[in-house]
């Protein structure tokens, strides 16, 4: 697959991993909750948009990618001994969602390059993670996470090539990336994703 996304505008500050490490089990919660909602993302447009034969099936695979994801992550956290937590609103998330434009086909539109935005974020962070953990199988399962997330953000982008017009299309990546830039500036770090 060629490339299809543009690169997030900010980067997370290197420092952001220390968080995340001082609270390891509370981040696995949240990822787990993170990637069961990135599995039920790809089944509702395949619910909402059934007409687009031409995404589908990416929709589809993306989806069941996440949901072994979602059990990869669960597995982890057994064996650690750390429950599921109940999903508390994301404000990254939502703060991008605020973003997304009303009528269907601009929507989905919004809704394929805000999922993409999000993936690159997801993947620039587990990077981080990935680098700065001890443990080899865990750095070895976030190595291979963040590759999927990149995966996942260039597929995203080429859905919505698939349904859009270029110029369209990157023009509306533009403007969501330097919101989510503005987005991320303000958020404080937590022992979560994002």
């Amino acid at each position: 697959m060629t490339r299809r996304s543009m690169d997030i505008l900010v980067a997370t500050p290197p420092e952001w991993v220390q968080t995340i490490l001082d609270d390891f089990d509370t981040f696995l919660a949240d990822h787990a909750n993170c990637e069961r909602k990135a599995c039920a993302l790809a089944m509702s447009l395949v619910v909402k948009y059934p007409e687009r034969a031409e995404i589908i099936p990416t929709l589809i695979a993306v989806a069941r990618e996440e949901l072994e994801h979602f059990e990869q992550v669960y597995t982890v956290m057994r064996g650690r001994g750390v429950a599921l937590i109940k999903d508390e609103p994301d404000a990254y998330v939502n703060a991008l969602v605020a973003h997304m434009r009303h009528g269907r086909q601009l929507r989905l539109l919004d809704r394929l390059l805000v999922s993409s935005v999000i993936e690159s974020r997801g993947a620039e962070r587990f990077r981080l993670v990935a680098d700065a953990l001890e443990d080899a199988a865990l750095k070895a399962f976030y190595t291979t996470l963040w590759k999927a997330e990149t995966k996942h953000g260039h597929q995203f982008v080429d859905m919505a090539l698939r349904c859009h017009d270029p110029d369209e299309v990157y023009a509306r990546l533009t403007a969501l990336l330097q919101a989510e830039a503005e987005v991320v500036a303000t958020l404080p770090w937590r022992a979560s994703l994002h």
